[in-house]
């Protein structure tokens, strides 16, 4: 057997299993077998990140800069995202790039406004968008916007933020990623029920409906600015030690802990695709161990190529209604006023 169809059979055999594939298990085998190449350099590249100030989003921007990206840092506290680009000052020069941080509250679109203003001013040509802020909410959360955080943070604003960025990303030919999760496995995109309220709220299933939502964005985009040059992705980072994790889902970080991924693990198909010289990477894929993986697991999940281009229609609509309104009222379409 040749060490290419030895690679082949390994993974299909991680992938088939999910916990071999999702856990350290994965990478640990499959960089030996396929030989992955370190990182190409990315000096010169203009890099925007959202949730950079810890978990994924911090191992991230501390290997971008350490590669020698110019890394625009999105946190929401104002305090810790100073310190981290404090603390990345020293990388950066030593490796000709740059760290610069800009605070944002993403669940709230007027501040999502105005930090595309800010983006729009200072970095005229765009080489990667990364979307990696999102959490997984315990309890109901409305904004002051009148929204269902999760949607905010992770449906909402990276559309807001993408479609403002889009003269940016087609001066370079840039990429956009989106981070995902495991869960959107479990769920099939219906936007009936994609904005849950709080007497059936739960904080997984919002995250998974969120994380499939995701996928029919990242189509859109390849649809709309394909022509431009724009190639959007997906990533998965397995199941990945992080505070989040530990924090979100208690009993599954103990459990599984010796087998969960370190950040470095988690974050290295983000790093390859934003840094990768390969312009014909087939856009649209979600990736995980620097391989493109299916964006179903269950027959039940997935929709006809009719049910689909429908949905991707319906769900653009329903952001843009929901994006004017928060940033022309500050509040939700079907928002009622509280006493």
């Amino acid at each position: 057997m040749t060490t290419r169809r030895l690679a082949q059979l390994v993974d299909q055999t991680l992938e088939a299993s999910v916990v071999g594939s999702f856990t350290t298990i994965g990478p640990s085998l499959r960089r030996r077998l396929d030989h992955w190449d370190p990182f190409a350099s990315a000096k010169g590249k203009q890099i925007v990140l959202t949730g950079a100030t810890s978990g994924l989003g911090l191992k991230a921007a501390e290997i971008l800069v350490s590669l020698g990206a110019n890394v625009h840092l999105v946190g929401r506290n104002k305090q810790k995202l100073a310190g981290v680009v404090t603390a990345l000052q020293d990388s950066a020069v030593a490796h000709g790039g740059s760290a610069q941080g800009y605070v944002c509250d993403l669940s709230l679109l007027q501040e999502t406004k105005r930090l595309l203003a800010e983006l729009q001013k200072a970095v005229p040509v765009l080489d990667v968008l990364i979307h990696n802020a999102g959490a997984l909410l315990g309890d109901f959360t409305k904004t002051t916007e009148g929204l269902e955080q999760t949607l905010a943070v992770q449906v909402l604003s990276p559309e807001l933020l993408t479609r403002g960025l889009a003269p940016q990303l087609s001066a370079a030919k840039g990429r956009v990623i989106t981070m995902t999760s495991g869960g959107l496995y479990s769920e099939r995109f219906d936007l009936g029920s994609l904005e849950m309220t709080e007497a059936n709220y739960k904080g997984t299933v919002a995250y998974a409906r969120a994380k499939r939502a995701q996928t029919l964005l990242t189509m859109t985009w390849n649809d709309d600015f394909g022509d431009e040059g724009i190639r959007a992705h997906l990533v998965h980072p397995g199941w990945a030690k992080t505070p989040g994790v530990a924090e979100s889902l208690p009993t599954f970080s103990k459990v599984m802990g010796p087998l969960l991924r370190s950040p470095e693990e988690g974050v290295d198909t983000l790093i390859w695709l934003a840094t990768t010289n390969d312009v014909l990477l087939e856009p649209g894929q979600l990736w995980l161990d620097r391989r493109p993986r299916p964006l179903h697991k269950l027959r039940r999940t997935k929709l006809t190529s009719g049910q689909e281009r429908v949905a991707k229609a319906a769900l653009h609509e329903w952001c843009e209604i929901q994006i004017a309104h928060a940033l022309s009222t500050g509040g939700h379409p079907s928002s009622k006023p509280q006493n």
